[in-house]
């Protein structure tokens, strides 16, 4: 008998509950990436980042979303994973800090980033029918991705995983249970 798994279809919404740093809305996001499998099964090297469509679908970016009040950030960046891309992993150490200009609200917000190495790849998730998922080579990502302050966080990313000897020396990693996400 297999072990079945609950996953709350509904993302959250509202804005009653939310982080505010100094006046500027706080919003957390993931770059979720993999290792590609080559020809013969085996993990390679190169590197997939899977990015979604905005809500309108008129551009493509990585999951973030609203940090709440009740959520650590990484369970924020968990979660707006799990929302918006369908995907759970392990969040790695914070990628960066940026302040950067909402284009629809007209205000500055500040979004912190992170990589989520991915473990599972769902088939319903909450924002199936509002957005598209895609794998891509980082280059590829990187010109899809609209936001200057994400493309950035790519390039942090990409820099960290081909310089190990860089990465900071305790990773702290988040596995999230389904259960704590609704």
């Amino acid at each position: 008998m297999g072990v079945e798994k609950m996953v709350c279809l509904v993302s959250r919404t509202g804005r009653q509950f939310q982080r505010y740093n100094k006046g500027r809305r706080q919003v957390v996001g993931c770059i979720p990436y993999r290792f590609k499998l080559s020809s013969d099964g085996k993990i390679s090297d190169e590197v997939e980042v899977l990015v979604i469509s905005s809500q309108k679908g008129h551009a493509m970016m990585f999951p973030k979303g609203g940090w709440e009040l009740d959520e650590s950030v990484e369970e924020a960046a968990s979660r707006e994973s799990l929302e918006e891309a369908g995907v759970l992993g392990n969040v790695e150490h914070q990628l960066g800090k940026w302040d950067f200009l909402s284009k629809s609200r007209g205000t500055y917000y500040e979004g912190l980033m992170f990589p989520m190495l991915v473990t599972e790849q769902l088939e319903l998730w909450p924002e199936q029918q509002a957005r598209q998922r895609i794998w891509m080579n980082v280059v590829d990502a990187r010109e899809a991705c609209r936001d200057w302050w994400m493309k950035e966080a790519l390039d942090v990313l990409v820099a960290r995983l081909s310089s190990p000897m860089i990465q900071p020396k305790e990773e702290k990693t988040l596995s999230i249970s389904i259960e704590t996400m609704c």
